[in-house]
Order: C-alpha cells, then structure tokens, then sequence
C-alpha cells in the first residue's frame, strides 16, 4: 500500500543489527533492570513496614 516492508521483515532486519547477547549479562535492557529494581524495593517497605507496625503493637 505504502510500498514498505511487512512488519516481520523490518523487524528481522532490526534484530539482525543488534551486538550478540553478551554472556553472563542477566538484563539486557534497562527498562527490565529498573521494573526489577522497582518490584524489589516495594517488596522490601511492605516487610519493613509490616514488621514495624508488628513491633508497635498495631495489626
């Protein structure tokens, strides 16, 4: 229609671009690394502020 290519052939093309994986790598990209981060750290205040408000005789 538009005379591009079909989404399935942009997007091998754009893979086939990219470095190869390196080894021992766990997040290769940030975004996963800072929803990871941000998963773990609200994780951690829900136990420290469950064990804070065990602590102070509230439940």
């Amino acid at each position: 229609m538009f005379h591009r290519k079909p989404i399935e052939e942009r997007i091998a093309e754009r893979v086939a671009k990219r470095p190869p994986l390196k080894e021992g790598k766990h997040f290769e990209h940030r975004p996963a690394l800072i929803v990871f981060c941000v998963v773990v750290t609200i994780a951690l205040v829900k136990v420290i502020g469950a064990f804070f408000l065990m602590k102070s005789g509230l439940r």
